[in-house]
């Protein structure tokens, strides 16, 4: 492997679904011999797992306080302290730390930083102290090739509205299944086109960060989706380095209920049903689901008849009272477990009475399920999750929930939906071929070789400054 010693930078979005890629990834690169130099905020810095022992040494968490801006409430650091309209006030402070960055990065020089979407002016800090830098996609490249080329995330000449998000782009030269509902196309096109309260769209931080960084690494893999990372390198005409899924490390995830008892008793629960077909059912807390949601899901669950796991959280403005059904909880007593707030959720996806996953098709999720050959329920709620759930259809590893004409979803379809993965006849197919997926999604001896390919990269193209 590479002589030589890196020092690496890592700056991602304040959004977790964002920060543990990174820090997976600097785990990773820390475990090859370099230095990684993590920069978040304080308080994001501190909810981050822990790093295990051996790495420690390897991985400087360094804090930098985020600036207080009008709009963002205080104490609000991650994307998951706030609701979707205060996001963009997120942004703005974020955009605030390029000044203190600029002053780490002058006082050590990294051989290379790795940043993420929103920080689009890194580059340039990079190009002052002769630095180069790479644009990390914590997104699936699918997504990535379907909103399309730098030009026209600026400009979005070739698709101006939302209904040329319907249909996949003319630049993906092979059969796709990459398209928006009417509904889902507005929120999407809205959200890469349109500025926020800094000024400038999510698209035009998007390309000019693929235009002026060094390398594009996607936390992907050829072996799932080769055909897209094509896309993406003829649409940037610049190396793009698939790093790896980034699953687990089984020895980094110990059982929780090895240390934990507070989890004795979902897991009695779960060793006394059959090896499948146990539901698991989770959206995640990036997405806040309205209480109307939650009881048509909880509706909907009941309806299926089959067991579940459910890690429910909770709305703020909700009382606990009031989060489930009148009943609900009596009806189903005997049919599954509904957990709120955290749960130990590797743990629980490892677990072999688990079947199927309904969940809201998060790559992050995805990449955990199909690490253990789940089959996927798939209900896409916001950003990327609706492109993933039409990969996943397109790879006949999921079933996207049929939505009404208004984006809403019933409990009788998503009844049926859970039926149909789970238990049904016509699933087996998809459940034969998320099944196969163990060999790529947990498959560390892969991961290993994605990891050396991009340090090989490093030293190729002459990234290091001649550290021993």
């Amino acid at each position: 492997m590479a002589s030589k010693q890196y020092h690496i930078m890592m700056f991602p979005w304040l959004a977790f679904g964002h920060m543990i890629p990174f820090l997976e990834l600097s785990k990773r690169l820390a475990a090859k011999g370099a230095l990684i130099s993590f920069v978040s905020t304080t308080k994001n810095l501190q909810r981050l797992p822990l790093i295990p022992s051996n790495l420690q040494p390897r991985i400087n968490l360094v804090e930098l306080p985020l600036p207080r801006v009008e709009g963002l409430p205080e104490n609000c650091e991650a994307t998951v302290d706030l609701q979707e309209n205060q996001i963009q006030f997120l942004k703005t402070a974020y955009d605030l730390l390029a000044h203190p960055l600029e002053n780490l990065i002058q006082v050590d020089v990294p051989d290379l930083i790795l940043f993420d979407f929103a920080s689009d002016w890194i580059p340039e800090i990079g190009a002052k102290f002769g630095v180069p830098t790479g644009f990390f996609v914590v997104f699936t490249a699918a997504a990535f090739a379907f909103i399309g080329p730098p030009e026209e995330l600026k400009t979005s000449n070739r698709r101006p509205s939302p209904e040329h998000f319907t249909v996949p782009p003319d630049w993906i030269p092979f059969p796709s299944l990459l398209a928006a509902s009417p509904d889902y196309a507005t929120i999407l096109w809205s959200s890469i086109h349109k500025p926020d309260a800094t000024g400038v769209s999510t698209g035009q931080r998007m390309a000019k960060s693929i235009e002026d960084c060094s390398l594009v690494a996607f936390r992907s893999c050829d072996e799932f989706e080769g055909e897209y990372l094509a896309v993406v390198r003829e649409l940037y005409q610049k190396p793009v380095l698939p790093i790896g899924v980034l699953p687990p490390v089984p020895e980094e995830n110990k059982k929780e209920r090895e240390v934990d008892s507070n989890w004795s008793d979902t897991f009695e629960w779960l060793d006394g049903q059959k090896a499948k077909p146990v539901v698991f059912v989770g959206f995640g807390s990036e997405y806040k689901m309205p209480i109307e949601q939650i009881h048509e899901l909880a509706f909907a669950i009941e309806l299926s008849r089959l067991p579940f796991v459910w890690i429910l959280r909770k709305p703020q403005e909700v009382h606990s009272s009031d989060l489930l059904p009148p009943g609900f909880a009596y009806r189903t007593s005997s049919q599954g477990i509904v957990i709120q707030g955290w749960a130990p959720q590797l743990e629980i996806l490892a677990h072999s009475a688990i079947g199927a996953c309904l969940f809201h098709s998060g790559w992050g999720t995805i990449i955990e399920s199909l690490g253990f050959g789940h089959p996927l329920i798939l209900l896409p709620m916001i950003n990327d999750q609706g492109l993933n759930a039409k990969l996943m259809v397109e790879k006949e590893v999921g079933y996207e929930v049929p939505r009404n004409e208004d984006g809403s979803f019933s409990r009788e379809i998503v009844a049926r939906s859970m039926r149909v993965v789970a238990v049904a006849p016509e699933g087996e197919k998809l459940r034969s071929k998320a099944a196969e997926m163990r060999r790529i999604f947990n498959n560390q001896q892969s991961e290993e070789r994605y990891i050396n390919k991009l340090m090989e990269h490093l030293e190729k193209d002459g990234y290091s400054k001649g550290k021993n």
